[in-house]
């Protein structure tokens, strides 16, 4: 069950901190109007809408494409349900530039805000863990999210998990680009002229 404070409004920007430092996949609904309002869709940025569980396995073939970027992943409690298969391959896989953030509210946004199984005691930090993620953390509190600052902004091995868990507080509102050709694109000119 979430009991956390945590309003996503506020944790996310302090816990991300400069957004410039990623490539940043996002999962959709949730997470995507947080990502979306942090960063205002810059190139550095892809959006998912309406595909379910896509995140983090995309955001798993860019870090391995990419070892020299730092990637990183901010998906919700329900995305991340529907990637656990993935999140098994990165404990494999270990890369080192990659961290998953997952935001959890225990609620499925996307569909109408029903519970999910997070609420009902799935752990999704000790399911990363035991599938052999370099480092996992779970944040509840103010402190802890203040000590979890470091793996967004220091060099550290990955792969990470960080499981934010947040109130039923809503992600900001911000009305995205729905053109997914134009958002591709804008991403994958990125990756191909970036220094």
């Amino acid at each position: 069950m979430n009991f956390s404070n945590l309003d996503r409004k506020k944790a996310i920007p302090k816990l991300i901190g400069d957004t410039d430092k990623f490539l940043i996949i996002s999962g959709l609904a949730g997470p995507a109007k947080d990502i979306g309002f942090l960063t205002k869709e810059s190139p550095n940025t892809f959006l998912f809408g309406g595909a379910m569980g896509g995140a983090i396995p995309t955001s798993l073939g860019l870090a391995i494409s990419r070892p020299k970027d730092k990637v990183l992943c901010v998906s919700g409690d329900g995305d991340t349900l529907m990637s656990l298969g993935s999140l098994a391959t990165i404990g494999i896989m270990k890369p080192k530039n990659l961290i998953i953030l997952c935001v959890d509210n225990s609620a499925y946004l996307e569909t109408g805000g029903q519970q999910s199984h997070t609420a009902l005691g799935v752990d999704l930090e000790a399911i990363a863990k035991g599938s052999g993620f370099t480092i996992t953390k779970t944040i509840n509190n103010e402190t802890e999210l203040l000590e979890a600052q470091k793996f967004f902004t220091k060099t550290i091995t990955g792969p990470i998990f960080v499981l934010l868990k947040v109130n039923q507080s809503n992600p900001p509102q911000y009305s995205r680009n729905w053109n997914a050709s134009q958002e591709k694109d804008k991403f994958r000119n990125n990756l191909l002229y970036k220094n």
